[in-house]
């Protein structure tokens, strides 16, 4: 039977060795966890690897993994360079920790020099594989297949709940316009996903907002799709107004002198 495949099929499959290929693949696998494991709160970052550092989105890309790693991110790219390289270079220059998690390509990709942790991949599967399990968000910069293979991944695994929710942001309104307007006409209107699946996703062009989104996502744990971010704001504002009543309440329950009425009542009964 083997004599009959494909000539262009898997080299380990023509050779029947594709058995011992497991044992590769969960090296693979074996190295990524035990690296990544204690990067603490990280950032996947993707995007194309063939805009130059003149680029005016390669600039978005660093400024985007510096305000990350200023608030304490560590920033995940695929290691290359573009805006990969981008990303890594900007968060070193905001002292954070940068990885990347290069592939083994027969035409691209060198791995780019700002990266503190690197790890180099022959299966794109063991890849996604770390920029999800080990990233608490994702921003998207303008990229190809590769790029939107890894937005839509996500979407599908947050949509199935495979995952617990995260966000994802989308860098590059004249960009990624076109692409949300499909999804939000075609998509819907065909009924091929739900109305509310448009907002697992955020667009914008603004750094601050994109960090302003995912740090809001995990401190209230709810979507953050709006034009602006008044969504956020409204929500924030009721939050807090919660957590001010609440505050009101347990000092209403303290005497002025600090000890609880109820410490005050059994003090009495002791006297």
């Amino acid at each position: 039977m083997r004599n009959q495949l494909a000539p262009h099929a898997d080299d380990e499959l023509r050779t029947g060795r594709d058995t011992w290929q497991v044992f590769k693949i969960m090296g693979e696998f074996v190295e990524g966890f035990e690296t990544l494991r204690k990067v603490g709160k990280s950032v996947s970052i993707f995007g194309s690897a063939r805009m130059q550092p003149s680029h005016r989105y390669y600039k978005l890309g660093e400024e985007v993994a510096r305000l990350f790693a200023q608030a304490g991110w560590a920033t995940i790219t695929g290691g290359g360079p573009g805006l990969m390289e981008a990303a890594n270079k900007g968060a070193q220059a905001g002292n954070g920790l940068s990885i990347g998690l290069n592939i083994k390509l027969p035409f691209e990709q060198e791995p780019n020099p700002h990266q503190d942790i690197e790890l180099i991949f022959d299966y794109f599967f063991a890849r996604k594989v770390m920029f999800v399990k080990y990233a608490q968000a994702y921003v998207v910069l303008p990229g190809g297949f590769g790029t939107m293979d890894e937005f839509f991944e996500a979407m599908t695994l947050v949509q199935t709940a495979k995952v617990r929710g995260f966000p994802i942001v989308l860098m590059g309104k004249d960009y990624y316009g076109g692409l949300v307007r499909w999804i939000k006409k075609q998509m819907v209107e065909f009924e091929t996903i739900s109305p509310g699946d448009p907002s697992l996703f955020h667009l914008t062009d603004d750094p601050e907002e994109a960090l302003a989104v995912v740090e809001h996502f995990h401190r209230l744990g709810v979507s953050m799709n709006a034009e602006s971010l008044e969504d956020w704001k409204r929500i924030w504002a009721t939050q807090r107004r919660r957590s001010q009543r609440e505050k009101k309440r347990s000092s209403g329950r303290a005497s002025p002198g600090g000890r609880s009425t109820t410490k005050k009542r059994a003090a009495r009964r002791d006297g």
